[in-house]
Parts: structure tokens; C-alpha cells; sequence
């Protein structure tokens, strides 16, 4: 395992080592800008890493280039390629939308301990490595205000029949105030409305239908693998929609 690790270690730092400037075509790039370290905002133009298909490209690297690598006679532009320890933002416009995503720290544990991947010894390895090596994301903004809420992916081992299952099952992680990324369950979004007497009577009255009220409460190991299971079986974008958005527009 620990071999495992130092080789994954490697490549991430190989990535970074090999980063550099790109020639490509202008034609069908979209338009954005990236936010650098000292908070300068760039217009210019993203190049996504990932698709439909493997979005968690999206969070390790982006490709971007400034007003000043363009060249349109030519048809010619020139990108550079940033990670989430390079930059604060990025932003692109998919029609008249923006997709946001900022750097974040934070770390997919329960991802790279899911047993549901199909993969095996070395492929579960694989994964759990993929996960818990990468800190530093970028996570797609979904909701701003006191508290943020972001969309992210786990990775997959390579070649994984798991990634079909992570392309359409995003984690969705928050930020309070400017705190600490955490994860977005349902347990927890009880904990953080609580200190709104608007967000938290509603809650109390369930009135929110994004949060049921919870089974008699049990401990050990019943209560463990009944949280699991109402955080995998949770849509988690109805609590964002309904309850985080409460928050934000009525608490303090």
C-alpha cells in the first residue's frame, strides 16, 4: 500500500512538473476569466479538462488563456494549464450561464473508503489513493452566501465500472461562514440551520421534505450503518434547493 501511495504521489508531482504552455485553436473556446492568488481577476478563455464522462477532470487542472495569448487571424492561442495550488477561481460561461469553481481544501474520505466500487485489491487501492491524496480542488460553485455549497466528484480507479456511478452521483460539500469544507448530509444540515429560529422551527415542524424526520434514535453499529444509508439514499440537491437556500435568504 505504501508503494501504492509513493507511486501516486509521483505522478501527481510529475503533473505538476510537466505543466506548461499548449498551442491550440481559437474556434469553440469559451469564454471566462481565472482569479490568480493575489485576488487579480484575467479574462480570457477555459478550456475544460473533463466532460459529461469524467467531470473529476475539472477539479484537478484547467487550462486557460489571456486576452493577450489569443490570436484570431491566426486562429491560434495559447494555453497554460493551473491547478487548484495555483489559483483561487476559474469561471466559464457554458451558453449565457457561469460555472463557477473555486480552489477548496478538502479531502473525499468516505469516497475513497466506499466499498461499492466493483474494483478489488489493487483497484480498491488505486481508488482510496486517488481520493485521499488529492487536498487541493477545485469544487463547482452551486450556492454562495452564508453558507456556500460546492459539487464534487470522487475519482475513480482507472478503467473503473465505478465511474459511471461517480459521473452521475456528485457530493455536495459546504462551507458556513467562511469555515471549513465539510460534508453536506442530511444530519448535519439540522446542525448548521440551528442557529436561525426561522430555518430551525421549520425543520422542527417537518416542513422541509428534504429532511424527514429521523427513525427512533439507535447507537453503535445499527446507528452507523443507518446514517450511511440515509446519506447515500439522500438527494442532497433538495436540501440545498430548499433548506440551505431558506437559510441564506431569511437567517442572519
Amino acid at each position: 500500500m505504501k508503494k501504492l501511495l509513493l507511486m501516486g504521489l509521483f505522478g501527481l508531482l510529475s503533473l505538476n512538473m510537466n505543466a506548461q504552455e499548449e498551442t491550440g485553436t481559437y474556434n469553440g473556446e469559451k469564454y471566462g476569466y481565472i482569479i490568480d492568488k493575489t485576488g487579480k481577476k484575467i479574462e480570457g478563455v477555459v478550456h475544460l479538462n473533463g466532460g459529461y464522462s469524467s467531470p473529476w477532470q475539472n477539479q484537478l487542472k484547467v487550462k486557460f488563456a489571456g486576452v493577450a495569448d489569443i490570436d484570431k487571424v491566426k486562429n491560434k492561442i495559447k494555453f497554460k494549464t493551473y491547478d487548484a495550488d495555483d489559483i483561487k477561481e476559474y469561471m466559464l460561461y457554458e451558453g449565457d450561464t457561469p460555472r463557477i469553481f473555486k480552489s477548496v481544501k478538502y479531502t473525499n474520505t468516505r469516497e475513497a473508503l466506499n466499498s461499492s466500487d466493483t474494483s478489488t485489491g489493487l483497484g480498491a487501492s488505486i481508488k482510496a489513493m486517488n481520493n485521499l491524496t488529492r487536498t487541493s480542488q477545485f469544487a463547482e460553485l452551486v450556492t454562495e452566501g452564508k453558507i456556500t455549497v460546492y459539487k464534487l466528484y470522487g475519482y475513480p480507479a482507472a478503467n473503473s465500472q465505478d465511474a459511471a456511478r461517480l459521473a452521475e452521483n456528485p457530493n455536495y460539500i459546504y462551507s458556513k461562514k467562511g469555515g471549513k469544507v465539510e460534508e453536506l448530509t442530511p444530519a448535519k444540515a439540522k446542525i448548521i440551520i440551528a442557529d436561525c429560529p426561522y430555518a430551525k422551527a421549520k425543520a422542527t415542524k417537518g416542513e422541509y421534505g428534504s429532511l424527514k424526520n429521523e427513525e427512533k434514535k439507535r447507537s453503535g453499529l445499527g446507528k452507523f450503518i443507518r446514517d450511511e444509508i440515509t446519506n447515500s439514499t439522500t438527494d442532497k440537491l433538495s436540501i440545498v434547493n430548499e433548506v440551505i437556500y431558506d437559510y441564506n435568504e431569511n437567517c442572519k
